[in-house]
């Protein structure tokens, strides 16, 4: 199946989900916390994690896309399956498709950021830090003559401290010196997350994907151990190009047909100061139809499986408290 074919056959059923996306849960589980894209209920042992359907940039929410929730957590569960021997996660069970119940870990206030090329938009992307004339970023030296979408002689780890507003960039002595965490802990999960990438790459590139870049996180879980948490290689925490056509493209000087959401970056950067407007334009309907459909081709690509399309009729609230219920494994009261 190609990728055209993938997006062209999907679009009846986005559209008809439109109406449908869920953006706001109030679920009676405990204590809520709302983050960007996930909504999180405190289980006691355990988090409640609904992936909802928005689309979060530039340290805001921007739109709403049919099925992405759904996209994202069946991508993640795919991922903490395929990689549970090499690090473990938080993974308990997935009892709807907008819902993963996960072991409540004490996270690591960073993020880990792993790059295999230097591109991007956003402030604290690498282009953007280099094309200003930023040499020296997260402790890490870049050398002059780089060119956007240049992939880079190995991977890096760019990490980032997880600040409410904006993410600061840091470098690893940074990390310690300002008590983020020990330097064994670092030393820990920074193997991890170079591990992570380094096998979601190999992945991808059987796939006829180019795993760009990511991000992970981590935490303690109460056995001690340090563990993955929140998402793995899903379109939101990872930028993904279409192998076939990179090199070409590249020498070109064109950009990489990309397969995740950093075309609708782009629209709003054209249309508008995402980062200092109050108000932002309303993303064209057809835009966000695309963008479903590019999540959804993403899930084939990745792992091989059809995407389950689950029926948009009644609330989808309401079918999560009934799968919930219905799952023994989450035990939720």
């Amino acid at each position: 199946m190609t990728a055209t074919n993938i997006t062209h056959s999907y679009l009846d059923a986005i559209r008809a989900a439109l109406p449908f996306c869920l953006t706001e849960t109030a679920l009676p589980y405990g204590n809520k916390y709302q983050g960007k894209v996930r909504d999180t209920y405190d289980l006691g042992d355990k988090l409640l994690l609904v992936t909802t359907d928005r689309l979060s940039a530039f340290d805001r929410v921007l739109a709403a896309v049919p099925y992405k929730g759904q996209v994202l957590n069946l991508t993640s569960a795919w991922w903490f399956e395929q990689t549970e021997s090499l690090v473990p996660n938080h993974l308990i069970a997935v009892p709807d498709p907008n819902v993963m119940i996960a072991k409540k870990c004490k996270v690591f206030p960073i993020e880990f950021v792993v790059r295999g090329y230097i591109t991007g938009t956003t402030s604290t992307s690498l282009w953007t830090q280099y094309q200003s004339g930023v040499r020296n970023y997260c402790g890490l030296h870049f050398e002059e003559g780089l060119k956007k979408n240049q992939r880079l002689d190995a991977p890096v780890l760019t990490p980032t401290t997880k600040d409410k507003d904006h993410d600061r960039p840091i470098s690893p002595e940074e990390i310690v010196k300002e008590g983020w965490m020990n330097a064994a802990d670092w030393e820990e999960a920074s193997q991890a997350a170079l591990t992570l990438f380094n096998f979601g790459a190999k992945v991808a590139a059987q796939h006829g994907l180019i795993l760009v870049d990511t991000k992970y996180e981590f935490g303690r879980d109460q056995d001690g151990r340090i563990v993955l948490v929140d998402e793995i290689h899903t379109p939101d925490s990872s930028r993904y190009w279409l192998a076939g056509s990179y090199e070409q493209r590249f020498h070109e000087g064109k950009e990489p047909e990309n397969i995740d959401k950093e075309f609708l970056r782009l629209w709003f950067k054209e249309h508008c100061d995402p980062y200092q407007d109050k108000v932002l334009p309303s993303a064209p309907t057809e835009l966000i139809v695309t963008l479903a459909s590019r999540y959804i081709q993403l899930y084939e690509m990745i792992t091989g499986n059809n995407f389950p399309f689950t029926p948009m009729t009644g609330s989808v609230e309401q079918r999560i408290m009934r799968n919930v219920a219905g799952y023994p494994a989450t035990n939720v009261g």
